[in-house]
């Protein structure tokens, strides 16, 4: 427990970059984490992962949990392995998606050891553990304590905390933080991942009206999203283009918030776009449960989205719509070499069923390949998106013939106008600290809100600690 007679806090992950998150919470009556969540991208990140936090684990009192994408979370099953055992905060609806999303890490791990091991034994090296197992997983689910919108929860004598929604996936949320430090009561606001205004399925972002430090995320705090209708518009171009190709359209997607938002819009246009004569396949295991968990929690849901929810255009009743779980199914859809829209993950290609997908699809010149979300340096989705003439997948060194699209529109995240006009929310003008964003981000967002409200802005550093 910390002795000190301030709040100050430290920065662990998702500094100068879009993984990782995890920043450290030092206050005179314990320490709090602010999310645990996954480097990804190449073998670099994966040794990050396998590394020291920086801090004790056992010395961590709570953890506050912004949302359940596995670059906040990922880590959390590693935390609780080397000793956490106190209370992990999160929106109810987080809560249910967390077991989704750690056990396929879980299993992703497992796999990816097995793999290594094989290597290593031909090598003559001794086997590797994985980062975690299922075991470890459930470890974390016993500490998860569900804490709902707008509800004030006390975590430790003289610090408390608040959720507000941020609008980016089904139970993301802003945190707001009072903690005694310097002998008065100082508001923390955490803005997690900030959503896009007018994204499917999730009110717009909560604006906050005063604190007295900001810690911000900045993904694109360098680019202007192009406007949603016009994505939109673009997605349909590219299916009807796709059809006359005479090919399979695959898309990689995220199995929370993209997959179900790209259902929403082949719902929604179902007719426009001629859909009947597609067979559209959600093949995603873990996407496939969490349409479930949207099922349970649709309450949340914005009002436009509740109306076609209770509509015609229910996305998740599709009559052309496959839901695919089983391998064999998945397996299956290699045979398919036309009139199919597949989507899979993982989103960045990393892993997952699109992988196979791609082996059987990326070489053939009539296949199109949409990238609906962010691609970290390092993946083989990057690789892709800049123009790759040939990648390896599954051993095999496969040429690249496919026609690829990449649509900016749907991202979960805030372009700097939405970021901008978040922080504007603020009539005080707090201070500011960027992370969870490349440093060109990072930049070009400080800038802007330097000029645009004379805010004071600062790049958290990696292991930098801030008084409270």
């Amino acid at each position: 427990m910390s002795t000190m007679a301030e709040a100050r806090l430290r920065f662990f992950g998702a500094v100068g970059e879009v993984t990782g998150s995890c920043h450290w919470l030092q206050t005179p009556q314990g320490d709090v984490l602010l999310d645990c969540g996954l480097f990804q991208g190449g073998r670099d990140e994966e040794r990050r992962n396998a590394a020291d936090f920086g801090f004790a684990a056992d010395k961590i009192q709570a953890l506050i949990l912004s949302h359940a994408h596995i670059d906040h979370c990922g880590r959390l099953p590693l935390l609780v392995k080397r000793g956490f055992s106190g209370r992990i905060y999160a929106q109810p609806a987080t809560a249910r998606l967390l077991r989704i999303m750690l056990e396929d890490s879980a299993r992703l791990a497992l796999a990816d050891a097995k793999h290594a091991n094989r290597r290593r034994a031909r090598e003559g090296k001794p086997p590797i553990e994985p980062l975690y197992g299922l075991e470890d997983v459930e470890a974390v689910y016993d500490l998860i304590e569900p804490v709902p919108y707008g509800e004030r929860q006390a975590v430790l004598p003289g610090l408390s905390f608040s959720f507000a929604d941020a609008g980016h996936i089904l139970g993301a949320a802003i945190t707001e933080i009072w903690v005694e430090s310097r002998g008065q009561t100082r508001h923390l606001v955490f803005s997690g991942d900030i959503g896009s205004r007018g994204t499917p399925f999730v009110v717009d972002p909560t604006r906050i009206a005063s604190a007295d430090l900001v810690l911000m995320e900045s993904t694109y705090g360098d680019r202007l999203h192009r406007a949603r209708s016009e994505t939109i518009a673009e997605l349909g171009e590219i299916l009807e283009n796709a059809w006359q190709s005479g090919g399979n359209v695959l898309i990689p997607a995220f199995a929370v918030g993209r997959s179900q938002e790209l259902l929403y819009w082949l719902a929604k246009h179902h007719r426009d776009w001629g859909l009947s004569r597609w067979r559209i396949y959600l093949d995603s295991p873990m996407a496939v449960k969490v349409v479930g968990v949207y099922r349970e929690h649709h309450e949340l849901f914005d009002a436009e989205a509740l109306a076609e929810w209770h509509g015609p255009n229910n996305p998740f009743k599709m009559k052309n719509l496959k839901l695919v779980s089983s391998v064999e199914e998945s397996r299956a859809l290699n045979d398919v070499s036309r009139g199919a829209i597949i989507i899979a993950g993982s989103g960045m290609c990393n892993g997952g069923r699109i992988r196979h997908h791609l082996k059987h699809n990326l070489w053939r010149p009539q296949c199109h390949l949409l990238f609906s979300g962010y691609q970290a340096a390092g993946t083989l989705g990057r690789a892709l998106v800049d123009g790759a003439d040939h990648v390896n997948l599954m051993g095999e060194r496969v040429k690249v013939a496919a026609q690829r699209h990449t649509i900016g529109g749907l991202s979960a995240h805030a372009d700097q106008n939405g970021l901008a006009d978040w922080y504007g929310g603020f009539a005080n003008r707090p201070p500011v600290w960027l992370v969870h964003g490349e440093d060109p981000a990072r930049r070009a967002l400080a800038d802007r809100l330097q000029q645009q409200f004379q805010a004071e802005v600062s790049l958290a550093e990696a292991s930098s600690e801030v008084v409270v």
